[in-house]
């Protein structure tokens, strides 16, 4: 028997969730079904992370239809940066954006496994380096939260690597958001910082093969979202 994972990785118990994730396994789902289940395990995962790594805090007062006064509530942190690993984590940033009360940067991460070694290789990077200062008062710093989102934790290279990339960045805390994850890639990733890091997914598998790639997991999810199987 496998030891528990770390306490800072989170695997759903939700049934919904885990039915979606048996449709999502399906070779037989085509490519839309792929995007409509990647987006609905999400919103699942990204509903139960935020409800964990957010808290509110009132903001001013406002009137209801009625003019019966209220107190507004808003989020805490304020300063918080979505972070997909392209390609395949744009699918998720719809979900996550429509749970967040007010728009939020979205800054991309390029990182592909490299096929003899399976270690990481950055591509694209656009977070914001430069901070505010007399001459930029616009520049933007890095964010209090940065929410990873990429469906797949495999190796945990990759989530690894975004972790690190975010740490030197700046950010306080990060959430990573994925649809599945291996247990060996989730270890890994939980311990690149543990005290920063907490981890969300859908579902965990049990082994990874010579490729890298879970068992029995959901194939190349990026492949399967646009349609580049066999390219």
């Amino acid at each position: 028997m496998s030891s528990p994972l770390p306490p800072n990785v989170h695997v759903s118990k939700h049934p919904c969730l885990r039915a979606k994730l048996s449709q999502l396994r399906s070779q037989s789902t085509n490519s839309r079904d792929v995007q409509t289940l990647v987006h609905e395990i999400a919103l699942m995962v990204g509903y139960e992370a935020l409800a964990q790594g957010l808290e509110t805090k009132d903001d001013g007062t406002d009137h209801s239809p009625l003019s019966y006064e209220y107190t507004r509530v808003t989020i805490t942190p304020s300063s918080i940066s979505l972070v997909p690993i392209l390609r395949s984590g744009l699918s998720m940033i719809p979900a996550l954006s429509s749970l967040l009360p007010f728009p939020v940067p979205v800054h991309h991460l390029g990182l592909y496994r490299e096929k003899t070694t399976l270690q990481p290789v950055e591509y694209y990077n656009n977070l914001p380096y430069h901070r505010p200062s007399a001459s930029n008062p616009s520049a933007s710093g890095p964010a209090e939260l940065a929410i990873i989102v990429d469906p797949i934790i495999a190796t945990g290279a990759t989530a690894c690597a975004a972790i690190e990339t975010l740490k030197d960045w700046g950010v306080k805390k990060i959430i990573m958001c994925s649809v599945l994850g291996s247990e060996i890639g989730l270890r890994k990733a939980a311990s690149e910082w543990a005290e920063g890091v907490e981890i969300w997914v859908g579902g965990c598998d049990k082994e990874i093969d010579e490729r890298g790639m879970i068992k029995p997991g959901l194939g190349d999810v990026g492949d399967r979202l646009y349609l580049t199987i066999g390219k």
